[in-house]
């Protein structure tokens, strides 16, 4: 009977030992689960200034701005666009027809 209660005894204390451990377990990788989350708000918090600071940066006003400016670009004179279709697709635009002579001619690009 002595010999029963202390093989119990022993199973009884591994149980508790192993749900010990087990909540130990889960509640440390719960604080990390916690963090890594407040790591995913953070970039999304970083994304969106970093997306409204690229939109800031690309408006057509601020790069036709620099171009004129800084790199002295200028729009060829109406006389020199030149539109050409393209069997294969749709039409192209103005600019990228001005773009596609001044490419030709040896020309700064707009």
């Amino acid at each position: 009977m002595t010999r029963v209660n202390l093989v119990l005894l022993c199973v009884l204390v591994a149980c508790a030992l192993s749900l010990v451990t087990s909540r130990h377990q889960a509640r440390r990788l719960y604080v990390e689960l916690e963090r890594e989350r407040a790591h995913a708000r953070q970039f999304d918090v970083e994304y969106g200034q970093l997306s409204l600071e690229q939109s800031t940066w690309a408006m057509p006003a601020r790069v036709e701005k620099i171009a004129r400016e800084s790199l002295h670009m200028q729009l060829p004179a109406a006389s020199r666009v030149q539109i050409v279709e393209s069997p294969a697709g749709p039409p192209p635009t103005a600019t990228s027809a001005a773009v596609a002579q001044a490419a030709d001619s040896g020309e700064r690009r707009p």
